[in-house]
C-alpha cells in the first residue's frame, strides 16, 4: 500500500527538487514550478473580469472559475516548464487564508496530483508565500526579516524569523486591508474594478499635498496599543465626505487630486510603519509584498524611506506581487530545504488562518 505522505527522503528527491506550487486563495488560479530557487514556469488564470460588475470578488462565481481553469493552467505551466506533473518531486498549496470554496478546489487538485505521483504534500499560508516569493527574485532571505504585507484582503507588519517555519505578526489592520480601501475609493471616483492599479495611473498628474486626508493610528496615543497596526476606514469615509462636499457645492471633483491625496495618505502610513518596525526589531531588510506591493508610489516612498534608514528594502517584481504559484511552489521548496515534514492527504483548509501556521492541514 502506498503512503499518503512519503517525507522527502522516502520520496528520492533530488538535491534540486521540482516543486508544484498550486493558488486558489481568491480570483486568480496560479500554478507555479520550482526547481530549487529557480522559477521554471508561473501561470495564472483570473477572473477578475468576471467580478468587475459587482465592485469586488464573489465567492461562488470564484470558485466556478477556478474549476474551469485549474487543469488548462496545470497543462500550460507544465509545457512552459518542459516537466510533465510525474516530475513533480513535491507538491504545495495554499491552504488558507482565503474564500473557502476558492480553497477547495486548489487543495483538491493538489490532493490527487500528489496521490498520483506519490509525492509529498503541502498544504501552506497564503501570506507566508508571499513573503517566500521573494526567494526567485533575490535569493535567501535574511534572518530576522521584516515583511511589510499589503493586498486586498490583508496589510500585515511581520517580523519573518524563518520564513518556513517561524513568522510573528506585529501587527494588521483593524477594519479595511490598503488594497479594499483603493478599491472603494476608486468606485467612489468612478474608476474600474480593481482600484489600485488605475488610482496609481490617475494619481501620477495630481497633487498628492492638495487634500490632508487623515492618516489613521499614527496619534501619539495610538503607539502603545496600536504602534504596528492600521486602520484605512476612517480615511475612506474621509475622501467619500469630501467628495460628497465638492459636489454638493456643484464644484467638479478633481479626480486626479483626490486619488493622488488619497495614496499618499495610505502610502505615508505604510511606510512609516514599516521602517518604524524595522528600527525596533534591528531589521536591516525589510520585504514587501502582496499585491499593492506593485503600487508605483508605495515603492518609490518606500526606497527613500529605506535609504534613509539604512534598511535594504527587496520588492518582487509586480507579476510575482500578486497572487500566484510561483509564491506557494517558493514557500514549498523553502520547506523541503528546511526538513519540514509533509502532511497526509487530509488537508484541512482554514479560510482565517492565521500568518504564525505556516504549514496548514
Amino acid at each position: 500500500m502506498r503512503p499518503l505522505a512519503p517525507s522527502p527522503m522516502e520520496h528520492g528527491m533530488a538535491e534540486e527538487p521540482l516543486i508544484l506550487g498550486i493558488e486558489t486563495s481568491c480570483d486568480e488560479t496560479g500554478v507555479g514550478l520550482v526547481r530549487g530557487r529557480t522559477l521554471l514556469a508561473d501561470t495564472v488564470a483570473t477572473s477578475v473580469a468576471e467580478h468587475a460588475r459587482f465592485g469586488g470578488v464573489v465567492p461562488e462565481i470564484a470558485s466556478r472559475a477556478h474549476l474551469e481553469a485549474m487543469l488548462p493552467t496545470l497543462d500550460r505551466a507544465c509545457r512552459d516548464a518542459g516537466v510533465s506533473l510525474t516530475d513533480v518531486d513535491a507538491v504545495a498549496v495554499t491552504a488558507g487564508p482565503g474564500l473557502a470554496g476558492a480553497l477547495l478546489v486548489g487543495t483538491s487538485a493538489a490532493q490527487g496530483i500528489a496521490w498520483a505521483a506519490e509525492a509529498p504534500l503541502y498544504p501552506v499560508n497564503h501570506l507566508a508565500a508571499h513573503v517566500a516569493v521573494d526567494r526567485l527574485e533575490h535569493g535567501p532571505l535574511p534572518r530576522p526579516l521584516v515583511s511589510l504585507l499589503v493586498s486586498g484582503g490583508h496589510t500585515s507588519l511581520l517580523l519573518v524569523e524563518d520564513v518556513a517555519t517561524s513568522i510573528t505578526s506585529l501587527g494588521s489592520t483593524l477594519d479595511d486591508a490598503a488594497g479594499e480601501a483603493f478599491d472603494k475609493v476608486a468606485r467612489l471616483l468612478g474608476l474600474p474594478f480593481p482600484g489600485g492599479p488605475h488610482i496609481d495611473r490617475v494619481a501620477s498628474a495630481g497633487d498628492p499635498t492638495a487634500i490632508a486626508f487623515p492618516r489613521g493610528l499614527t496619534a501619539a496615543k495610538d503607539q502603545v496599543t496600536h504602534r504596528h497596526d492600521f486602520s484605512f476606514s476612517g480615511l475612506k469615509t474621509a475622501v467619500a465626505r469630501w467628495v460628497e462636499s465638492e459636489r454638493a457645492a456643484g464644484r467638479p471633483v478633481d479626480v486626479a487630486a483626490v486619488a493622488a491625496s488619497f495614496q499618499e495618505a495610505v502610502v505615508d502610513v505604510l511606510t512609516a510603519k514599516a521602517v518604524a518596525a524595522c528600527r525596533q526589531h534591528d531589521g536591516a531588510q525589510l520585504l514587501i509584498g502582496g499585491g499593492v506591493a506593485a503600487n508605483s508610489r508605495l515603492r518609490a516612498l518606500a526606497q527613500a524611506r529605506c535609504e534613509q534608514a539604512g534598511i535594504t528594502l527587496r520588492v518582487p517584481r509586480p507579476d510575482l506581487c500578486t497572487d500566484n504559484g510561483a509564491m506557494v511552489a517558493s514557500l514549498g521548496a523553502a520547506m523541503v530545504e528546511a526538513g519540514v515534514p509533509p502532511v497526509g492527504l487530509g488537508v484541512a483548509i482554514d479560510s482565517s488562518a492565521p500568518v504564525s501556521e505556516v504549514l496548514l492541514g
